[in-house]
């Protein structure tokens, strides 16, 4: 069912996604990350509004995405059940309940992406973007090994500026821990290393931004 209900949004999505977003995509490296994601992933991206996914399921629009989602995009029953055909997994911050951990490990062991949003919520205004990651993207890179797509949106959506998005070139995690520190020191010090990497391609899509004002 989510494989049928993500083609299906595809396709009828396509068209009206072109009018609200108006996605320009940039790479850090096109030869080494392009749309196409081959084999397991996870992506990291800032989070500037609810419909970062919706425009990541276009960019990446030949992979099933199946990212974390927080509780409050489930109240709403038919909401709930759209986000769950098309594969969400559900994460309640406000529990201990780390099921959601286990549903990402088994899905990137049958080869699956899984998307992560790091700052586990949107910034208040005033806020230093992006705010500071939380340790469970690390985690779940290092205890996988599969490498970690980082990626940025302007969040420019429904207004005549153009959505950018800029996908960055894989990161092999275990090359930014520290096998000296303990667990949780080492999974902060990844998560810290993940975030300059995302504050690195903001600067770079913002610089992409003011040469094609528009």
């Amino acid at each position: 069912m989510i494989t049928f209900w993500n083609i299906f949004v595809k396709i009828t999505g396509w068209l009206p996604q072109l009018f609200c977003f108006r996605t320009k995509i940039y790479y850090q490296n096109r030869k080494v990350q392009g749309r196409h994601i081959k084999g397991p992933a996870i992506i990291i991206s800032n989070h500037t509004s609810i419909f970062d996914y919706a425009v990541y399921i276009f960019v990446f629009f030949t992979r099933n995405l199946r990212f974390q989602m927080a509780e409050v995009l489930f109240e709403k029953k038919a909401l709930a059940r759209l986000l769950r055909w098309l594969g969400g997994i559900f994460v309640n911050r406000n529990d201990f309940d780390f099921g959601f951990m286990s549903k990402s490990q088994d899905i990137l062991s049958k080869g699956g992406v899984v998307g992560v949003f790091p700052e586990s919520r949107l910034p208040k205004p005033g806020e230093e973007k992006p705010l500071e990651f939380k340790t469970s993207a690390a985690f779940l890179a290092l205890s996988s090994g599969v490498p970690v797509i980082p990626v940025v949106t302007n969040g420019s959506y429904f207004n005549p500026k153009r959505a950018r998005v800029l996908i960055g070139e894989p990161i092999d995690v275990t090359a930014l821990s520290d096998g000296s520190l303990g667990e949780k020191e080492n999974l902060r010090l990844v998560s810290e290393k993940m975030r300059g990497h995302i504050i690195e391609l903001q600067e770079m899509l913002d610089g992409y931004g003011k040469k094609n004002k528009g």
